[in-house]
């Protein structure tokens, strides 16, 4: 028996998700220069040609994987409702959860960052998720101003930083690193009840 349209949208979507969750596999493991499309669609269990059926390349599929990560870090500020503290705590547990939860796309990202031949990737994912990164920014910003910052851009900037900083050691150690502390440190830095 044929299968459905819905089916076979289905199978596509099984089979580009799954090609995406191995290429993060294994330039977590190995730097995109490390990994082969072959190794990718093997792991995968799908054939070479899907990759450039649903990326077009090796180069839009690394493409597609920065992008995730974008859309993963620009989500959380806008997301939340409350106060300006339950705004900012959200942010903070959410980018902490987030670590977590994404860690071998972290480790991606982070191998990635360390080879210059990756920045224009970089570049270009922040050009295409430009309006995001603002919206999320100015949202962050709004915060910090509602809280009575005086510089709202630069208290903003410090904690896109703080938490960066902790997701990248955080996808370094794994499971050694101590989440729950650093959570209860960063609440800290902003006088936020830590099981508020």
């Amino acid at each position: 028996m044929a299968r459905s349209e819905e089916q076979n949208r289905l199978a596509r979507e099984r089979a580009r998700e799954s090609i995406l969750s191995s290429a993060i596999e294994l330039f977590a493991e190995r730097g995109v220069h490390g990994a082969t499309i072959a190794e990718i669609t093997n792991r995968a269990g799908v054939a070479q040609g899907l990759v450039n059926y649903h990326f077009g390349g090796k180069d839009q599929l690394v493409g597609e994987i920065v992008d995730r990560w974008f859309r993963l870090l620009t989500g959380f500020p806008g997301s939340r409702s409350g106060s300006a503290d339950d705004r900012l705590r959200g942010i903070i547990d959410g980018s902490l959860n987030a670590a977590s939860a994404n860690l071998l796309l972290h480790r991606a990202v982070s191998t990635m960052q360390q080879d210059p031949a990756q920045m224009r990737f970089f570049a270009e994912a922040a050009e295409r998720n430009a309006d995001a990164v603002a919206a999320a920014e100015q949202a962050v910003r709004a915060i910090f101003a509602e809280r009575g910052a005086e510089d709202p851009a630069l208290e903003e900037f410090m904690l896109r930083t703080t938490l960066e900083g902790l997701v990248l050691k955080f996808a370094a150690v794994g499971d050694a690193f101590p989440v729950d502390g650093a959570r209860r440190w960063v609440l800290g830095l902003y006088d936020l009840e830590v099981d508020g």
